[in-house]
């Protein structure tokens, strides 16, 4: 027998009885709700019949449709869902705040109103416990049922325009190098440049290097390494690379290999012979190249690989060879397939004196693609991303190149042997020659937040058109509208922006750094490349997770953007080693100079200087909750400063009692690691908050400037939130002011909502880049 066979109260008699007209509703919800316990439902009918004008019969039907035992089949259910809907359609309006009253009007129109009891007031004040026991919104539930059967048709109009005009923003965002960036866009909009199925490789790989001479065509080797040298700047060519990082990635990294790390070994490391004969080769691509320093055994340790060069003064030649397996070279882009020629970074050895790690050029093919005597390649495989992108490893078998092929602007060889350099400290010289290094981590940084950003857009846009769930008889609710969704993305959409003036700012250090402050924008270079590639990956996770199954899928670009940037935590320096670099600056130093007997002294000065910072607190402000308070750029950034001095003083008073008590230096530095972890993070948040008040302060605009400042704002306490652990645990921020943050984070996202579209629209990615066929990355119709 089926279910809907089973004897049970009848709809017919019930809707036969206008004494219990008015409880159709509730009993209707009562049996659909699926919340209500047995107890509860018998609570209900005990209620109800106790009231005074009930007669026997409809005490008797009432008590049958409230039995646990011998609930009403899905069939009686639908035809009270079906009196409700017609009846409701005579109603003159829906403005009912309860079931009760529903039930009443519902009567009403059916017998009139001498067919209710006169105690029906009583009745509907008698039950209204009831009704909230049901647990759902007496104003939703009528709305349920008082809805029609087909839902109303979505609309489509325009949302609500945006605060601010786009076309004033996008000028602050592009203020650095605008023509290049017009130029590199104009080049991405030539039909050449579309998406490709990239599970081919082999086919994959001669496409991207198809897009990398066509664009060495136009010019973009001549933007790194102009014909006249002294013209070079840097920075137009980090903005050319970050605004190729809105189209496909693989292409970005062979243009950073090639023009980037390759050319830009030969023009820091090498003299103006190499840079008239090689660099205008590589700008034309008619020389590709490769970086060849990491090896398997040693990864970021570049201090000790084993890979040697030995000076033969008898012929003149450098005699470059792979001593072991764990010696090769590793992840060396563009050397599986296309690199002629690589900078490899060796052990120079000279008459059986070893100097450290330099640099020299040496062939792997010739011009019709042959591996030259001497050199073995292998291919690293199918990758998890970047398969455009053929990374090789390499061996060396006693390779002889010339002399000259040594990058020598440094040090330099002469032809009988005798080794000399400009910089007579070994340790220094190493580091003068990892500065090529520093411009890699710049572009890669830069752009892992292009990547972002095209995430962000697509994600942000399809927030805004896509509809989920919603009020009965209404329509479904764009996603964007949802408190989750607006925390989820407009809290990374925020330091999205916050990285776009502080990678600005790291560039214009970079550009014009002097030798007094290259390390400090080493550091700096460091810090952000970590900071920005670990937002990416943790900002593409959440974006490919706001587009559910849209975002899974490769023709909308999350997943390739997801795959593809993954690496960037990694290369150019793994991001826990790069902050490790960023705490060691902070504490003015590496491992050689903590083994100084004066670091007690610096140590000393770092703990009376960050201490006096634990001070600089006032009762009042801690216990400040206000809006205004709380979006004080000098408040965020005063208490950022009070994390980071914090953290450099108990970092260092660490370090100084273990070295105090004989623990070597390398030891020391290792026992105290997370700490040091914590330090630098603590570091590039202030900055990165410091540059984006920085820059918001320089805005003209109102209104742009006001939609920057709740940005500003928005980062700043999102920062706070996120520490408000240790803020805690120092008493540096009550209990209260810390739920103040964090509901003011919250507020901030729903003002903030309906900007969002245009704030990612002003990032200029063309629709052409984000290749979004549903729509994805487009503004709203």
């Amino acid at each position: 027998m089926a279910i809907d066979d089973v004897p049970g109260p009848s709809a017919q008699e019930l809707l036969s009885l206008p004494r219990l007209a008015p409880l159709v509703p509730m009993l209707y919800v009562a049996w659909t709700d699926g919340e209500l316990t047995p107890e509860e439902i018998r609570a209900l009918g005990a209620a109800a019949r106790a009231q005074p004008w009930l007669d026997l019969r409809s005490s008797a039907v009432l008590a049958r449709w409230l039995d646990p035992l011998n609930p009403p089949t899905s069939r009686a259910l639908a035809q009270l869902r079906e009196h409700i809907r017609t009846t409701s359609e005579r109603l003159e309006q829906s403005g009912q705040q309860s079931l009760a009253e529903l039930g009443t009007q519902l009567a009403e129109v059916l017998g009139g109103k001498n067919a209710l009891p006169a105690s029906m007031p009583e009745l509907a004040r008698t039950l209204a416990p009831l009704e909230t026991a049901l647990g759902v919104s007496g104003v939703e539930a009528v709305r349920a049922l008082v809805s029609p059967a087909t839902p109303p048709p979505l609309s489509r109009a325009a949302p609500a325009p945006a605060s601010f005009d786009v076309d004033k923003l996008r000028p602050i965002l592009e203020r650095t190098y605008p023509d290049v960036r017009a130029r590199v866009r104009q080049w991405l909009a030539h039909p050449a440049f579309r998406y490709v199925d990239e599970r081919d490789t082999s086919a994959y790989r001669e496409q991207v290097f198809s897009w990398l001479k066509q664009l060495a065509d136009r010019g973009l080797g001549k933007i790194a390494y102009p014909d006249d040298l002294s013209k070079v700047d840097l920075g137009a060519f980090i903005a050319a690379f970050e605004t190729l990082a809105s189209f496909d990635l693989s292409l970005v990294v062979k243009v950073g290999v090639n023009f980037g790390l390759f050319g830009g070994s030969i023009y820091f490391l090498g003299t103006e012979r190499h840079h008239r004969q090689v660099l205008p080769k590589v700008a034309s691509l008619e020389l590709p190249g490769c970086f060849a320093m990491s090896e398997l055994a040693h990864g970021s340790n570049v201090r000790d690989v084993e890979t040697v060069a030995i000076y033969d003064d008898i012929t003149g030649e450098f005699v470059v060879h792979t001593p072991s397996e764990g010696a090769r070279k590793e992840w060396i882009g563009n050397a599986a397939q296309h690199a002629r020629l690589a900078t490899v970074f060796a052990q120079l050895e000279v008459k059986g004196e070893r100097h450290g790690v330099h640099a020299l050029l040496v062939p792997l093919r010739d011009e019709q693609g042959r591996l030259l005597h001497g050199v073995r390649v292998e291919d690293c495989g199918v990758k998890m991303g970047l398969n455009g992108v053929d990374n090789g490893r390499l061996w060396f078998d006693r390779v002889r190149v010339p002399r000259e092929n040594l990058l020598d602007r440094f040090a330099q060889v002469s032809p009988q042997g005798e080794y000399t350099s400009s910089i007579p400290s070994a340790s220094r010289r190493f580091f003068t020659m990892l500065g090529t290094l520093v411009a890699g981590r710049v572009s890669v940084a830069c752009g892992g937040l292009s990547a972002t950003k095209s995430g962000l857009a697509i994600a942000i846009s399809y927030g805004d058109e896509r509809r989920q769930f919603g009020p009965a008889g209404a329509p479904e609710a764009r996603l964007l509208d949802y408190q989750t969704h607006q925390l989820r993305l407009l809290r990374p959409l925020a330091t999205t922006y916050a990285l776009d003036f502080a990678l600005k700012y790291l560039v214009k250090r970079y550009v014009g750094r002097t030798e007094q402050d290259a390390m400090e924008v080493e550091a700096l270079a460091a810090g952000l490349k970590a900071y920005s590639t670990w937002h990416t990956t943790r900002t593409l996770q959440v974006a490919r997770e706001a587009c559910g199954g849209q975002g899974y899928l490769v023709a909308n670009r999350l997943p390739s953007l997801k795959a593809d940037t993954d690496v960037f935590t990694t290369f150019e320096g793994d991001n826990t080693v790069l902050m490790q670099l960023v705490a060691k600056s902070l504490l003015t130093g590496y491992r050689q100079q903590f083994e100084d007997d004066r670091v007690f002294t610096v140590m000393k000065f770092i703990v009376e200087r960050a201490s006096g910072a634990l001070t600089d607190r006032n009762p009042f402000q801690v216990r400040r909750t206000g809006s205004e308070h709380l979006r004080d750029g000098d408040f965020q950034v005063r208490a950022l400063r009070f994390r980071e001095s914090d953290l450099l003083a108990s970092a260092a008073a660490r370090l100084r009692k273990r070295l105090g008590t004989g623990v070597d230096s390398f030891q020391a530095f290792i026992q105290v690691q997370d700490h040091l972890q914590a330090l630098a993070h603590a570091h590039v948040e202030r900055v990165v908050l410091e540059q984006f008040l920085a820059g918001v302060e320089q805005v003209e605009d109102p209104a742009v400037k006001a939609v920057l400042g709740k940005l500003c704002d928005l980062y700043g306490l999102g920062c706070l939130v996120e520490a408000s652990g240790w803020f805690l645990e120092n008493d540096h921020i009550e209990s209260g002011k810390a739920k103040a943050i964090r509901k003011e984070v919250t507020r901030l996202c729903a003002e903030l909502r309906p900007d969002a579209v245009a704030l990612v629209r002003a990032f200029d990615i063309p629709d052409s880049a984000l290749a979004a066929p549903i729509g994805l990355g487009r503004p709203s119709p």
